[in-house]
């Protein structure tokens, strides 16, 4: 699916919320009766895209609808597409978290979505061709694929880009 930009990946929290259909529920398994008998499991659904996102995992409303919001930030990184003009360069974000060629994020911080998207855009302007795309971000084509290494869903979509493509995977 191909978006303009922004990306919705890199939207404010609160403004994709607004964007989401919200359902809460419960979810059984170990966690004791606070799980069992109160509504704190979340499940998002991206109204604009159809994508969603669920947690459960945590004893509290608002500390799933966190996790199920990156998660949900996440997959709409890895699945949604905007066009990347090549003449603009990388965003900011990307300039501050790639500071002489190394890209610096934890995959669990909040920019990580966001920095995955452009990465993902920019790849799939060149064509997958990861030295040409690292190029344009600034890093080595190695940073590049250790970055899409953090997440595996992105690794395995540009490896199936690229096969498509008659590239070789990335190791």
């Amino acid at each position: 699916m191909t978006v303009a930009r922004p990306h919705p990946s890199s939207l404010p929290v609160d403004t994709l919320a607004e964007q989401c259909e919200t359902r809460r529920t419960r979810r059984s398994g170990p966690g004791g009766q606070n799980r069992n008998k109160v509504e704190t499991a979340i499940v998002l659904s991206h109204l604009p895209t159809g994508y969603t996102a669920e947690a459960n995992e945590r004893r509290t409303q608002g500390e799933n609808l966190r996790v199920a919001l990156f998660r949900l930030r996440v997959t709409l990184a890895i699945e949604v597409r905007c066009p990347f003009v090549s003449e603009e360069g990388p965003s900011a974000l990307w300039r501050a978290r790639c500071p002489h060629g190394r890209i610096a994020v934890n995959p669990e911080h909040e920019d990580f979505p966001a920095l995955l998207a452009e990465a993902l855009d920019v790849i799939e302007s060149t064509q997958c061709d990861i030295k040409s795309a690292a190029e344009t971000l600034g890093c080595t084509p190695s940073q590049l694929t250790k970055f899409l290494k953090l997440e595996p869903r992105a690794l395995r979509r540009v490896n199936e880009r690229r096969q498509i493509l008659g590239l070789h995977a990335l190791k």
